[in-house]
């Protein structure tokens, strides 16, 4: 560890249920979430709460799984009110009917991030394995109706970054305020469907040029994130903007994670907020700790000029493309395992390459663990 003070967690996840009636296939869950524990009551959270509040936490994200499943989450939003936080709901709409986004707006929730899955209700309805397209068109008219400021999120990859222009359309039409066009990150479920989601070079840039052209003409009317593969990139983003220096996830079991994935590392072991304090876990817990700061990086991280920029990259796409924790996060162009990228990309172009789409449901999780998952997404 590095000698700077200890920093504050500014961001506060709270996974409160794997329980989701979407079964997309580039899911950040665990690919193992039904083997997972019981979920935390409502008392349970409203501590962890206050815990995290008292630590500095001042942004909270409510999100799962379909967080909509938990009949409490208003009172959870009205405790987060309470003690100061300024609360974002992240959700499929199912569930956000007439009556729960006004007792929401009434606990006091401040914004809403509502997913598409694509522009078409084909592939919205595919790729989520539901009939959900035109609810989520009506739940955004809920949202708007009651005030909120909202994000419309939508995973790209593959299968639908062709479609980039018409969904920018798609969020005019509904009035978001945000659009976030993220380019599926490969863990979780996204890594074992990687051979199907990971776009080609030309994909994306030609996305890149449509989202280009939209800015220009939308301007501060619509605001467009448009956040690429880490594989297409030439250096590393940071992880959750440094291990153990601004997020904590804590899982519907209760568990404390540094970022969503960071449960498929071997060799630490992530500690409960049913056994320990929000604050020690922070402060104290190995799995915290482990690669915060710079103190902990191999070479070519160690030499390296760059890195405090991005802190040698992230632990769990290292992991998953070298089987080694504490390599260099391959997405560097100066890891000398850079290759295992390209030959991903490689791979990518040549569709007769792709696999079986496989899609996040809980008959499929209870067959998989996470080494399997590693396995199957090599």
């Amino acid at each position: 560890m590095s000698s700077a003070p200890d920093p504050i967690p500014l961001w506060l996840v709270a996974e409160l249920t794997y329980t989701c009636p979407l079964h997309c296939p580039f899911c950040s869950n665990p690919v193992d979430f039904a083997h997972r524990g019981t979920e935390l009551s409502t008392a349970e959270w409203e501590r962890v709460l206050r815990e995290a509040r008292a630590l500095g936490a001042v942004q909270l994200g409510f999100t799962g799984g379909e967080p909509m499943s938990r009949p409490d989450l208003e009172q959870l939003v009205a405790q987060a009110r309470g003690l100061g936080y300024y609360t974002n709901l992240i959700t499929s709409g199912v569930g956000l009917n007439e009556r729960r986004i006004g007792a929401l707006r009434d606990a006091g929730l401040d914004h809403i991030q509502l997913s598409f899955q694509d522009s078409t209700r084909e592939l919205n309805d595919f790729l989520s394995s539901t009939r959900t397209f035109e609810l989520k068109r009506r739940t955004a008219g809920l949202i708007k109706a009651h005030g909120f400021p909202m994000v419309m999120n939508c995973v790209i990859h593959r299968l639908n970054i062709d479609h980039v222009e018409r969904i920018i359309e798609l969020a005019e039409q509904i009035g978001a305020e945000y659009l976030e066009l993220a380019n599926t990150q490969f863990y979780g479920w996204a890594y074992l469907n990687r051979s199907h989601l990971l776009p080609t070079r030309a994909q994306l840039e030609r996305a890149d040029h449509a989202v280009a052209a939209a800015r220009a003409r939308l301007g501060e009317r619509l605001r467009i994130y448009h956040v690429i593969s880490d594989y297409y990139e030439n250096r590393p983003k940071r992880c959750q903007n440094g291990w153990g220096t601004t997020f904590i996830v804590v899982n519907p079991d209760g568990t404390a994670l540094p970022c969503h994935a960071a449960r498929v590392l071997p060799g630490l072991e992530f500690p409960s907020v049913r056994e320990q304090s929000v604050r020690d876990i922070w402060l104290h817990s190995p799995a915290f700790t482990r690669f915060r700061g710079t103190d902990w990086m191999p070479a070519p991280c160690r030499d390296c000029p760059e890195r405090e920029k991005d802190l040698g990259g992230c632990r769990c796409q290292a992991y998953l493309l070298t089987g080694d924790v504490t390599a260099t996060d391959p997405v560097c162009d100066k890891s000398p395992l850079h290759a295992r990228v390209l030959e991903a990309i490689a791979h990518a172009e040549h569709e007769s390459a792709l696999r079986p789409l496989v899609f996040r449901a809980p008959e499929n999780s209870l067959r998989l663990d996470q080494s399997a998952a590693a396995t199957v997404g090599s």
